[in-house]
């Protein structure tokens, strides 16, 4: 069997284009089946191979002439004689033009020249490119749109990243997306261009490290920049007239100039409600004032507030209300830490649980208010920068403990009852409002292991005041120290005898003796 494969060197369709039947033809043999009974022959075999020296005949570089014998979706094979063809790929048909088929450029049995771009030998393969028989126009690129550069071109394709304009045939710019504008919020290029537009750029830079310079455009950079005018034409702290856009859960976004916006955050449209809804402050479409709060010119964006442009009523109540004063208001709301009164201009001032009361503690004593109940407080401070007021109820009252402290100072013998007792000690009530606590050392000059063996709840004891701690707001009690104090007061008063009694004896003697002395 004689393969069609194995007659010729080059291409041929059908064994009719080189013999017909009874022409007699030598050939090789080249394989033997005896299993099958058959025998393989081969005609181009019995001349030589044309690859064995392709490399010599077509060295890269060179220009060869052949024939198109055959177009593929891929590319064109080139004949450039009997048994070798090279492939001109589509991609090098052409510097500038977008070839998608071979035949828009070459048709089968066109002779063409073309350049040796490699040469496989050992899969029998030449690639040949026909644009390098002209000028590559891209070698010029940089040259001819330095950065800086304004080109005009036509928009000829739309991606989502942006825009590709076409500076002249084959040579394209990408115009990014954050190119496009400086001010618009632009989600796809689209809403602003279509393919076909005719538009001016700016070229911004040339990478020209692949094959093909990387050209990128900018159409925003045809103008300046608004912000860099932006710091100095509305300074912080500068009050100007917007416009709501857009509502947020966070605030509002609102237009300061056209392209320009600002955000008003929730906590910056009202002084006294934080969590305020902005629909409630503000519709869409109305003009409001702000004062410029703080520009972040890296993040290019604005912040705004509504309620600067309002009196401050934290202010006006420092100013108004001085610390000592009383206030009064409704009860607004209980917390585990305090209770809420409602002051002027929709502010409110805490109670803390320390300050309800003297003689019960706050949280037994924050059961004595409820929601809506008017009450009176006394101003203890007011922090305007933290939006604070501190309010004080049990300072309505005199205090007991200073009061009490200021009558039994350090020193001072008391008598009260035993109110609690346990192994360490027992506290002891001076008065309705005012305790002491006894130490069980302190009970007694011999050693007390358990101050119950000694004392129990209701016992009344008489003490002396051995320390008063009026910031932690606690009396130290000791008996053994009114019993030594005693026990000094008595010696005290037996010795002051005692010298009455001698100077009484020796005054007598002394009158006998100068009597005696007369006689």
């Amino acid at each position: 069997l004689l393969h069609i494969t194995d007659m010729s060197w080059g291409r041929i369709k059908h064994p009719s284009e080189l013999f017909a039947v009874g022409d007699e033809i030598k050939v090789k043999i080249l394989k033997y089946d005896r299993e099958k009974e058959r025998v393989s022959l081969g005609l181009k075999q019995v001349s030589p191979n044309p690859w064995d020296d392709v490399e010599y005949k077509f060295p890269v570089g060179v220009t060869v002439k052949g024939k198109v014998v055959s177009l593929k979706d891929y590319g064109a094979f080139i004949e450039l004689e009997e048994g070798i063809e090279g492939l001109v790929h589509i991609s090098e048909m052409s510097w500038t033009r977008r070839v998608k088929h071979p035949s828009k450029m070459v048709a089968v049995g066109d002779m063409v020249e073309a350049v040796v771009l490699d040469v496989d030998v050992k899969q029998n393969r030449i690639s040949l490119g026909m644009k390098q028989l002209e000028e590559n126009p891209y070698e010029k690129v940089v040259e001819k749109y330095p950065p800086g550069t304004v080109v005009q071109g036509i928009i000829r394709n739309i991606a989502d990243f942006g825009v590709f304009v076409e500076l002249e045939p084959g040579i394209d710019g990408l115009v990014h997306i954050t190119d496009l504008s400086w001010t618009q919020r632009v989600r796809h290029p689209s809403e602003l261009y279509k393919k076909g537009d005719e538009v001016q750029a700016m070229v911004l830079n040339i990478d020209n490290s692949g094959e093909k310079p990387k050209i990128s455009l900018g159409i925003k950079q045809l103008q300046q920049d608004p912000w860099d005018r932006i710091p100095y034409d509305y300074p912080i702290g500068k009050i100007i007239e917007v416009k709501i856009l857009k509502l947020a859960e966070f605030g509002a976004f609102a237009e300061i100039e056209p392209g320009i916006e600002g955000l008003v955050h929730v906590s910056e449209m009202d002084w006294t409600n934080k969590n305020v809804a902005p629909s409630k402050v503000v519709t869409l479409g109305e003009e409001v004032e702000v004062m410029v709060l703080e520009i972040d010119e890296d993040k290019r964006r604005i912040s705004l507030g509504m309620k600067q442009c309002k009196a401050n009523p934290w202010e006006e109540f420092a100013e108004n209300v001085k610390r000592g004063d009383k206030v009064k208001g409704p009860v607004k709301s209980i917390t585990d830490f305090g209770v809420f009164v409602g002051l002027a201009q929709g502010i409110d001032g805490l109670v803390h649980l320390s300050d309800l009361s003297w003689h019960e503690p706050g949280e037994s004593a924050v059961r004595n208010f409820k929601k809506g109940q008017e009450v009176e407080a006394i101003v203890l401070a007011v922090d305007v920068e933290r939006e604070r007021i501190s309010l004080g109820i049990k300072q309505l009252d005199g205090d007991p403990f200073a009061t009490y402290t200021t009558l039994n100072d350090r020193g001072a013998l008391v008598t009260g009852k035993v109110k609690t007792v346990d192994a360490r000690g027992a506290e002891v009530q001076l008065t309705d409002d005012v305790t002491g606590y006894l130490r069980a050392s302190e009970i007694s000059r011999d050693r007390v292991e358990d101050a119950r063996n000694v004392l129990k709840e209701g016992d009344e004891v008489s003490a002396m005041i051995i320390n008063v701690d009026r910031k932690a707001r606690s009396i130290q009690l000791s008996i053994k120290a009114k019993d030594a104090a005693d026990q000094q007061e008595q010696m005290q008063r037996l010795s002051q005898s005692n010298e009455r009694e001698n100077a009484g004896t020796t005054s007598l003697g002394a009158l006998l003796r100068a009597k005696l002395d007369n006689k």
